[in-house]
Parts: structure tokens; sequence; C-alpha cells
């Protein structure tokens, strides 16, 4: 979004006729659409076949091979999206000292959310009672708070 020289050349090519008014996401994303269409067809072709002849033997291999090639996509599919929340959390998040990396191939972001901090705090003989919003960012390895910044 911040490239405007990207954004030009990117506008100019999804109006080209060539590419049908389709936008760069429709053709990222093609390739994973016809891997599950291969998919729904090897389970057509197995519903087909003679059970025990070698037909079925070849399109279930080509099945279980299929199966696996789906699996990694979606894992990794997975990974690239944790890795772009973590992107996303260290760009919002200042942190006091540099000391904490937040980007990190093994840290996954497990959930997150805004929670009320109660301060206790007694004047005199009254107590008062003051709330503030935390963050709370639960990793697959650490605990994070965090505060608006004021």
């Amino acid at each position: 979004n911040g490239n405007t020289g990207f954004q030009q050349v990117l506008e100019r090519l999804e109006s080209d006729p060539v590419c049908q008014r389709l936008s760069l996401k429709s053709f990222l994303i093609l390739p994973f659409q016809r891997i599950t269409r291969l998919k729904l067809l090897l389970q057509n072709i197995l519903k087909r076949t003679r059970p025990g002849s070698e037909e079925e033997v070849q399109a279930t291999q080509a099945y279980d091979a299929l199966e696996k090639l789906i699996k990694d996509c979606n894992e990794n599919v997975q990974r690239m999206k944790s890795t772009e929340e973590l992107i996303y959390l260290s760009q919002k998040i200042e942190f006091e000292c540099k000391i904490f990396p937040l980007i990190s191939q093994s840290r996954r972001l497990v959930k997150c959310g805004e929670l009320t901090a109660l301060d206790f705090n007694t004047l005199g003989q009254k107590w008062k009672v003051t709330t503030r919003p935390i963050y709370l960012h639960l990793f697959n390895d650490c605990l994070l708070l965090s505060r608006p910044k004021e």
C-alpha cells in the first residue's frame, strides 16, 4: 500500500484484457483452487475404478500424494498468516527496550484481546477504583501484556 509505483503497475496489469480484469489475489489463489479440484477428480476416479486393479493402486497413490501436498500447502499458509500477524503486531507495539524479539520462526500468536485492569487505591479511609485498558497477547512460548500509548 505504501509503494505507489507498485500500485500503479498493479492497476495497469489488472486492467489489461489479458488478465480478464482479475486481481492479483485471484491469480495467487488459483493454484490452490486447482489442487482441490484435482482431489475431487481423483475421488471420482477412485469411485469408478475396479477394486484391486492396477488403476485403483495408481489412483490411490496419486490421491495420497495430492492429500499430502494439500496438507503441506495449508500448513505453509497458516505459517505465513502467523508470521504476518507477528509483523503487524511488532509494528504496533513499541518496547521501552529492544531486548525482546517479537518475530521468531517458532513463535505463534495463540490468542489476543483487550482486558480491563482494575487498580485499587486507598486515599485515607476511602477506596478508589480506577480502570485502564490492557491488551493480552498469548503466544505459544510467552505471554505479553501491553497498554495503549498515552
